[in-house]
């Protein structure tokens, strides 16, 4: 059980950490030759140039000018200056917004702690609940006499505790209610002044029934008729421009093995360039540990001639063998309007056929997962359900050995040889206020790429919506195994003695107490998370490290220089649950044992500054998904609610408080109700695109823009990437090949002109289209 002097110790380590790690990076970031690292991205939008370029010769290294080290904290000033306008169209929609989730913690949990300590934490002080507990051997602490185990069993002071969370949640609505509909808004606004991006006009359509008279682009051009069709009279929706989806991951991988390997001949060429008597040599081998040594040089250039031969082959595979071609395929309309309509709409009488969809943003295609046939998706997603159930389950493993260490008489029943150490009052404090915290953060270093790799494998097409299904996964698995898993077992270890000596009648009376005495190991979390956590983002150590290896080894050129770079991104994926996790602890707690909610709000504050500053300077967005995750944000901002509003009712029905606790059901039902509210009011805005907005948006650019060449604007934007990566002339000659297979085709069924719908394949039938609309169209 962590005392106020072992969190005093956690909370010295953890600032102490947090400062070096600030004053590390307020040094390094003013070195020249760190300049890429720390300002990425104005390099990227060419807005910066590098200082190592000119000068004398030290100063290209090392900052001379000592009074720019007095200013080592103005990067926080100006990480805030920028207003949120400039900062949306300089970072794009989705890093504005996601800046706003920490100012909602801000705005929530500032006034909650002034209501909790100004009005529980008396209440709370002046009881005498845990004296009485002493006699039933329950393990506690100074610092317990704040939270709510230090009222007695049925006593009238509950009420207040039940009036502070009807505040709390009417605040927490109130705030929700206000930020989804300014969210909406800006999304509404950005997506209506935003600059022109293919996936406005362009969807994604799957399951494409085979027919084997026609081609998958053939049976497309005849679905979504054409400009030189005239089964239509309104040409505002013709289709423009279809891309069919290929089976291009052999290729992608020989593609992406090729630049590994011309990335170390590059290596062995500069090696050699700088020491000439001797020629590089490896070992083909294992790891370059064994096998037959060889010149590197002409193994790399060998190995990389054999790769474009390859990959020449393989080229010519996916461009004439049909079995390449995926029943999918983007399919881009001449308007706004009639892509919303094609994308909301459901194309067939059965409805798991000609699926359309908004496509994603070129840059957030996933490619990989365009291959997945259609009829897997249900199978995988079964598989990664029963997979992500068991990692849950077993994770539970090293929680509870996070939690014997955050007992002392957990360790001294498992290793008594250790009693004589762990005794000393600096190392009990230090495994009890600091270790467990760590070693928590240790255990999750890889769950989120384990997440990311079951997304990818349930055949999610974009970049957005993987990250926001690994988020979802990883904020449950918080929530069970960190939060449910770590009260649990930590109640059963610190309460092995009260278990094993009592009836088993009062064992819930015990874990109602107990519960709340683990807000001193979610204390030392945060601390080690999300204050010592969140100063070393900003350090950025690993890409700093990797860069100079790269700068050393591989750069030969200013292009080079700029590959080098690694900006990396938010991290939607596990950002977004830390953030929703800080939300669980501090409505569940606030209540319970407001001790905890400054401890939050620092986090909050800091990681807001911190962000504010790398999505600035640092961080290149892979995608733009317009914002399309708070939804996800609001939810389970509301579910955290509802779970500390139940927590709170079973906490209290053991503290004998009947007569208070039903008015928590209450609050429950008006949480449910307003969350269905919002999800009426404003979701359809971050699903749907409405249909006014549409025409508005083609309207005015049709009178902004007459003369618009929107067909050459589509023509590549949905090309596989490893099509458009063109360095010969063989390349480009596949390229232009493909691009003409991806054009309209002329049909081989006249018949089909009238009837959009496949014929034998749906099992459905369209009228034709009236003489008097066909001849109407005739010109």
């Amino acid at each position: 059980m962590a005392t106020l002097g072992d969190i005093g110790l956690a909370a010295a380590i953890n600032i102490l950490s947090a400062l070096i790690f600030f004053l590390a990076f307020a040094i390094l970031r003013l070195q020249p030759f760190n300049d890429r690292v720390y300002f990425p991205k104005w390099y990227l939008k060419g807005l910066r140039s590098s200082p190592t370029q000119t000068g004398a010769f030290v100063s290209k290294f090392v900052n001379l000018n000592f009074k720019a080290y007095l200013g080592f904290v103005n990067w926080m000033p100006a990480a805030l200056r920028m207003p949120e306008p400039e900062l949306i169209d300089h970072a794009g929609l989705d890093s504005a917004v996601y800046l706003r989730i920490y100012l909602i913690g801000l705005k929530i949990f500032v006034p909650i702690a002034f209501l909790s300590w100004a009005v529980l934490v008396p209440v709370n002080w002046t009881d005498d609940g845990l004296e009485q507990e002493k006699n039933r051997n329950v393990t506690s602490s100074d610092i317990d006499k704040l939270s709510i185990s230090n009222i007695a069993y049925g006593s009238q002071r509950f009420w207040s505790h039940i009036a502070v969370t009807y505040a709390i949640t009417f605040w927490t609505c109130y705030i929700l209610l206000k930020e989804y509909g300014k969210v909406a808004s800006m999304r509404l606004q950005f997506l209506a002044s935003d600059k022109r991006r293919p996936d406005q006009f362009t969807v994604l359509a799957r399951n494409i029934p085979p027919d084997p008279d026609e081609s998958v682009s053939e049976l497309v051009e005849h679905f979504f008729p054409g400009e030189s069709s005239r089964s239509l009279s309104y040409s505002s929706v013709f289709m423009f421009f279809l891309e069919v989806v290929c089976n291009a991951n052999k290729l992608a991988i020989l593609v992406k093995k090729k630049t590994r390997m011309q990335n170390w001949l590059d290596y062995y060429q500069i090696k050699y360039s700088r020491n000439q008597t001797n020629r590089p040599y490896m070992k083909t081998g294992f790891l370059g540990l064994r096998g037959n040594k060889v010149d590197a040089i002409d193994h790399y250039t060998s190995e990389i001639e054999k790769l474009s031969e390859e990959i020449a082959a393989e080229r010519k595979t996916v461009v004439n063998d049909p079995k390449s071609i995926i029943p999918s395929a983007f399919v881009s309309f001449k308007t706004r309007w009639a892509t919303a309509v094609c994308a909301q709409t459901q194309q067939t009488r059965n409805p798991t056929l000609w699926l359309t969809e908004w496509a994603p943003e070129p840059r957030d295609v996933y490619w990989p997962n365009l291959a997945t046939p259609y009829v897997q998706l249900t199978i995988r997603r079964l598989i990664v359900a029963v997979a992500f159930f068991f990692l849950t389950f077993f994770f539970m493993i090293p929680i509870a050995f996070v939690q014997s260490l955050a007992s002392i008489e957990g360790i001294e029943k498992a290793a008594p040889w250790l009693k004589p150490v762990i005794e000393v009052s600096f190392i009990k404090a230090f495994i009890q206020g600091f270790l467990p915290g760590i070693a928590l953060k240790l255990f999750l270093i890889f769950l989120p790429a384990i997440l990311m790799i079951m997304s990818k494998f349930e055949g999610f097409t974009s970049l957005s919506s993987l990250e926001r299904r690994s988020a979802s996964r990883y904020y449950l698995f918080n929530f069970v195994n960190v939060f449910l898993g770590s009260i649990i077992t930590g109640a059963a270890f610190e309460q092995l003695d009260s278990f094993i000596h009592q009836s088993a009648s009062d064992i819930p009376k015990t874990l109602g107490v107990a519960i709340p005495l683990k807000a001193t190991f979610f204390i030392t979390y945060i601390m080690v998370d999300g204050w010592a956590g969140i100063a070393a983002e900003i350090l950025m150590l690993k890409p700093l490290i990797i860069y100079h290896l790269k700068n050393f080894f591989l750069v030969k050129t200013e292009k080079d220089r700029e590959e080098a770079m690694d900006p990396g991104s938010l991290g939607f994926n596990t950002g977004e649950p830390q953030i929703q996790f800080y939300f669980l602890l501090g409505l569940v707690y606030a209540p319970v044992t407001p001790a905890l909610i400054p401890f939050i709000i620092i986090f909050f504050g800091l990681a807001y500054v911190v962000f504010r500053h790398q999505i600035i300077n640092v961080y290149n967005q892979e995608y733009e998904s317009g914002a399309a995750f708070w939804p996800d944000v609001h939810g389970r901002v509301v579910v955290a609610l509802i779970i500390a509003q139940v927590l709170l009712l079973g906490l209290l029905s053991t503290k004998r408080a009947a007569e208070s606790s039903p008015f928590l059901i209450a609050l429950v039902v008006l949480t449910i109700a307003f969350h269905r509210y919002c999800k009426g009011r404003f979701e359809p805005a971050f699903v749907r695109y409405p249909l006014q907005e549409a025409m508005m948006k083609d309207t005015l650019e049709r009178a902004t823009e007459p003369n618009l060449n929107l067909k050459g604007y589509l023509q590549s934007a949905y090309n596989h990437p490893v099509f458009k990566d063109c360095d010969d002339d063989e390349d480009e000659e596949f390229t232009e090949k493909w691009e003409s297979e991806s054009v309209l085709v002329p049909t081989k069924r006249q018949s089909r002109r009238n009837t959009p719908l496949p014929s034998r394949i749906s099992g459905a039938s369209s009228p034709s289209i009236p003489e008097d609309v066909k001849d109407h169209s005739e010109p």
